[in-house]
Parts: C-alpha cells; structure tokens; sequence
C-alpha cells in the first residue's frame, strides 16, 4: 500500500483539491500540446526538409525519432512521475518540452532537428504519465471524475485532428519553424499554472530505488519494436534490419518480464497488467489506435492527391470527427460512465467506430466529402469518444496509488506502440493493394492521362483494402472489451474477476491515459 497514510477517512487520497477544475485546465493544456506535436510536425515536415537540406531517406527520422524516445522512455517516465512526484515530473517535462521545441525550432541542419525532436519524445514521456496521474488523483468523485476525463478525453482523441489545421495554417501562412516554437507559449502557461494551481494529494509515492534493468530492457525492447515498424515501413518485412529488429525486441521483452516477476522493486509490476479488466483495456486501445492512425495517414493522402485539398482544407476536413469525438467523450461517456458498465460503453463504441471505418471502405476517386467522408467522420469520432472516455478512466483501477505513474504510462505505450504498428502495417498492405492493381489495369492504359487515371485509382484501391483491414481492427478491439473487461460501472471501486482479490477493492483513485 502507500507509504502515506490518507488525510481523510475512508480515502486514500483525502479531501478534494478546491483547485482541481483550475488544475484541469493546465493540464488539459499540456495534453493537448502533446498530442498537436504529434500531427503539427507532418504538415510542416516538406517545407523543413527542404530549407534544412535533409535527404529523402533521412527524412523520416523526423517523425521517428520521436517515436522512438516517446514509446522507449514511457515506462521510465511513469515512474519517475511516482518516485519524484507527479507535479514535479509534469513541470519539469513541459519545460523540458519547451525547451526541446525551441531548438528544433531554430534547427539549421538536419542532425540538429532529429536531435531536438528525440529530446521533444524524452521529455513528452515524462509528461504525459504524470498528466495522467495527477487528473486521477485529484479527482475522486466518480461524477467529477467522469466529467473531467470526459474533457481530457476529448482532447487527447481530437487534438491530433487539430494539429492538420493548426499545422497547414502555421507553414502556409507562417514559417514551419513555427509549429515548433507554438509549443512554447503552450508549456509556459502549463508549467506556470501547475506550478502555482496544482498541490499533488499526499500519499501515493513510490520511493523505492529504481529498477534499472528494467528501465534498461523495458526501453531497449520498446526501441527496437517501434523501429523495427518503422523499418518494415520503409523497408519491408522481409528486411534482413526489420527481421531482426523483431528478434530483438521479443528476447529484450521477454527478458524484461522474467526481470519484473523477480526483482524487489519492479519498474512494472506485472499485478498491474495481469488484472484483466486492465489487461482487456490496454490491448483494445493498442488494437484500436492501430486502426486509426492508419487512416488519418489515408484521409490525409486521399484528400490531398486525389481530391487535390491543400493542407488548410485537409485540416477543416477532419473537424467533423473532432466535433464527434467531443460528443461522444464529453455527452456520452460522461453521462453514462457512472451507470452502466464500461464494457456497454466500450464494445458499442468500437463497433459505432468501426461502421464509420466501413463507409470509408466504398471511397472512389469521384466521392463526395459530403455524403461518404462527413459521416464517416462523424461516425469515427463519436464511436472513438463514447469508447476512449471509459477506458482512459478504468486503465489503472483497483492499481495501489504508488503504481499510477508506471500504469497510466502502460496506457501511453499501447496507444504508441499502436501507432507505430498500425501506420507500418495498413501502410504496407496499402502500398501491396495499390502495385497489384495497377500492375493488372495499366495494360489497358494507353494515353498518359489515362495512366494517371489508373495510378490514381490503384491508391484509392490500396487505401480501401487497408481501410477493411482497419474495420477487422475495431471489430476484434470489440471483442476483446466485452470478453475481457468485466468490471462494474467506471464510479465503482471494485474490479470482479481480479486476480488481486482484496487489494481491488480498496478506495483508491482512478487514472488514465
């Protein structure tokens, strides 16, 4: 149990902060600057490469190099976050944040941008568990609880779809160093408010040492696993580097859980990803992600090159699904999360997510946004919203508080690990979809315009197929929520089917991610 005992009786986190909704606020702040990077840097990333003179085949180290110290250092940070203290952790990862965003703001070669972009994943690793853990142990009411992760959940799904606009508007009519220096004002404002509005409940910290083979194994293995999907990417599966990228990470993965089920101290106690309610929620939102960031990459592409958007339009293409995912975290979950089980909201959401998925299936070259896209957007966000709400709250329940940093981050790595995964994966079976139709219809082309025409209708034809690939994703996210994940409604505190017993049914908060 915690080493401090609770202020208040009967909880483990004693009497509500009277600045939890101002808290909110910075923190809903940081998130959203998190998950903006995440999409920002591809709109701007054309515009870089060519003023700082980086390669093709360099490029995409971009975008990798995040990744990479994103999904590596997750672990690490959650538990830095219980052992230092989440404000702390949280204040000292958006500084670090910031500072990161001004040099890869101010980057002249390309070796000083993907230096400054894995410092940005470094230090958003540390920030995004300790958001996390602070919003759970704050709020402890379930109804309060419900209503601010309904908020933060909007944020966390939507904020990327927000990073087109904000990304086309910033390179467009600005400079792309600017979507990295709009971090900036961001972080101080986050870090000043936390600073001054936030005061972290006692109790909760974790103070034994750190487990540094299992930091060292947890990171390794991580690295490999996003790098070997990002090798596969570019590469292919079949890559000689890919292969054994996979190898790698599976003996590292493997050697880190024989570690955790035998050191004193774990980096990851394994009772927090056996529970299967936990277990159930993790992987539905891996299997999910994977689904969605591989379409985010297709819409942008489909609306781009062949619909012939600019990047602005792109942008204010996806608001409808923003306008869902509002709708469905902040209306649905939030009012329902306190009354039915989690599973009843999960499950439908999935599947409400997945016939959005399946209208995008019947794109062509012709479609109109108006009557395929909007309400396959609309459909994707509120199925997304009505599912991420649910699950962002139960992802630690029945955790003792001095595991919360290290569990949210288990959240975190799925959600990442599922974007790797998903953008390689439905990228490859796209890019197989698009060669194989046009290798059979370009006979029949003989005019260079109706080359083009069959070129173009072989990448609707690749987006499509890995689009029903994306479909499956969402329907299997499904079955697994409503197989796995057993608990009662989100307000509850007791986990049925625990493998703890009497540890899950202990008041303590609920966190997310």
């Amino acid at each position: 149990m915690s080493d401090t005992a609770s202020k208040a009786p009967g909880s483990t986190v004693g009497a509500p902060d009277s600045n939890r909704w101002k808290a909110l606020v910075f923190i809903a702040l940081a998130q959203l600057m998190v998950v903006l990077d995440a999409t920002i840097v591809n709109i701007a990333l054309p515009s870089a490469q060519q003023d700082l003179g980086i390669s093709d085949g360099n490029r995409q180290w971009v975008v990798t190099a995040y990744a990479l110290a994103f999904g590596g250092l997750l672990l690490f940070g959650g538990r830095i976050a219980d052992l230092w203290g989440r404000k702390r952790a949280f204040v000292i990862g958006l500084t670090g944040f910031a500072a990161a965003s001004a040099l890869g703001g101010a980057a002249t070669t390309g070796a000083m941008m993907f230096g400054a972009r894995a410092l940005q994943g470094v230090f958003g690793a540390m920030l995004a568990p300790a958001a996390l853990s602070l919003l759970a142990v704050m709020f402890t009411d379930a109804k309060e609880r419900a209503k601010a992760f309904g908020i933060y959940g909007a944020i966390a799904g939507g904020g990327g779809a927000v990073g087109f606009i904000l990304g086309g508007v910033l390179t467009e009519y600005l400079d792309w160093r600017w979507t990295f220096f709009v971090n900036i004002p961001f972080a101080i404002v986050a870090a000043l408010g936390a600073y001054f509005v936030i005061r972290e409940p006692e109790g909760g910290r974790n103070r034994n040492p750190l487990d540094i083979p299992g930091v060292l194994l947890s990171t390794l293995g991580l690295v490999a696993l996003v790098y070997g999907f990002t090798r596969a990417e570019s590469d292919g599966w079949s890559d000689s580097m890919t292969v054994g990228l996979f190898v790698a990470s599976a003996v590292l993965l493997l050697a880190f859980v024989v570690t955790e089920a035998r050191v004193k101290a774990p980096l990851l106690p394994l009772r927090v990803v056996t529970d299967r309610n936990r277990g159930g929620i993790y992987l539905s939102l891996g299997i999910a992600i994977i689904a969605m960031f591989g379409t985010f990459l297709f819409l942008t592409y489909y609306l781009q090159v062949v619909k012939g958007f600019s990047p602005i339009k792109t942008g204010f293409a996806f608001l409808p699904m923003i306008a869902g995912m509002m709708v469905g975290s902040t209306q649905i979950g939030t009012r329902l999360m306190t009354r039915v089980p989690a599973r009843a909201l999960m499950g439908p959401g999935f599947l409400v997510a997945a016939v959005g998925m399946l209208l995008m299936t019947q794109l062509e070259i012709g479609s109109s946004y108006a009557s395929t896209i909007l309400p396959a957007m609309l459909l994707l966000g509120l199925g997304m919203g009505t599912a991420f709400m649910p699950a962002m709250s139960l992802a630690t329940l029945g955790v003792e508080p001095r595991d919360a940093g290290v569990a949210s981050a288990m959240v975190n790595t799925s959600q990442q690990v599922g974007g790797a995964i998903g953008t390689a994966l439905l990228n490859t079976i796209a890019a197989s979809a698009t060669t194989s139709y046009i290798k059979d219809h370009i006979a029949g082309a003989s005019s260079k315009s109706q080359q083009q025409l069959v070129a173009l209708q072989g990448q609707v034809h690749g987006y499509t197929n890995a689009i029903w690939f994306a479909v499956g994703m969402l329907v299997l996210a499904a079955v697994i929520v409503v197989t796995l994940v057993n608990t009662g409604t989100p307000g509850s505190t007791t986990v049925t089917g625990s493998e703890e017993g009497a540890e899950d049914e202990l008041a303590v908060p609920v966190i997310a991610h």
